[in-house]
This record gives C-alpha cells, structure tokens and sequence, in this order.
C-alpha cells in the first residue's frame, strides 16, 4: 500500500484535531475529483511498520482526537488488508480515539463485501459514496456532494439501518 500525504495534526477532516492518512488508490476515478493524483496505487510513498510506527505515536498525543483516512480510496480492495491491520492496531492500542474514513463506495456495498466489512468493525463514522460534481455544494461539512452521507457506523450496525452523524451542525 502507497500513501500520497500525512497530515500530522489537521482539524479539516473529521472532528477535532486528527491525524490524516491519504491512501493512495482509486478504481471509482469520479470526474473532477480534487486528488486525481491518488487514483495510482503507487502514488506518493510506500506504506511501511517505521511509518505506522509514527502515525500510532502522533495519534498517542493526548489533544489528538483520532484517524481520517482518505484518498484515493481507502476501502478499495488492494488496499483494504492494510486498512483492516490499522484499524485493528489503533483499537487496540488507542481504543479512546476514533477512525473516520472515506470512502468511494456506498456502506451498502462494503457491509455486502466480506473483506469490506470487516472494515467496518472499527470505524466510527463512514463518508460514503462517490463525489459527484453536479451535486456539489461548498458549504457542506467534511464532505463534497449532497448525496455524501456521514454514517455513524456503531450505530447503523447495532440498528442495522443507516444512522447519519449528528453533532447539530450537519448539513
């Protein structure tokens, strides 16, 4: 697995101050996307323990509030294996900070997926779906297109139906 950027501390994607990973990867190509870039699954860097090593020290810090793993396309199926083994790790050894992650899939079709799925154990909030320009709004919070859903994803899956984050702001 490749990454094109690390954010070590940012507060632009997800709530509070979090540590952004940019996962390089991108089979949904959506026309006018704003990282095309990371569509090449060598893009950017490799992917190494040294370097999560890193990224789990970063997240340690007490101000931090958690993971945002973007891309590319973070639950794309070359990637997905890695993504499973640093969710699992941040659990365990962090199990107070939480795992936003975006995704070019819709939550359907990843809980349909075997290997997708279990993705979902440890994420706390999903941006689903792909980014569609016609549904472009700027004003939207941490996501692009209207028809972006952030799912709270503990939630849906004790429901088992889709339960949209609420923190009173969500447009």
């Amino acid at each position: 697995m490749y990454y094109s950027e690390y954010y070590k501390f940012d507060t632009q994607n997800g709530e509070g101050v979090r540590c952004t990973l940019f996962i390089s990867g991108c089979s949904r190509c959506c026309p006018d996307c704003f990282n095309k870039q990371t569509w090449d699954y060598k893009y950017g860097k490799e992917y190494t323990k040294e370097f999560e090593d890193q990224l789990l020290k970063d997240l340690a810090n007490p101000y931090v509030k958690g993971l945002s793993l973007l891309g590319g396309n973070p639950t794309e199926r070359k990637n997905i294996q890695q993504v499973i083994k640093l969710c699992q790790r941040v659990k365990l050894e962090l199990p107070e900070k939480d795992i936003w992650c975006w995704s070019g899939h819709i939550f359907e079709e990843l809980k349909n997926n075997l290997l997708q799925s279990q993705c979902l154990e440890y994420i706390d909030y999903l941006v689903d779906g792909k980014f569609v320009k016609d549904l472009y709004e700027p004003d939207l919070l941490f996501r692009g297109s209207s028809q972006q859903r952030i799912i709270d994803v503990k939630e849906t899956l004790i429901k088992n139906e889709i339960v949209l984050w609420n923190n009173g702001d969500y447009k």
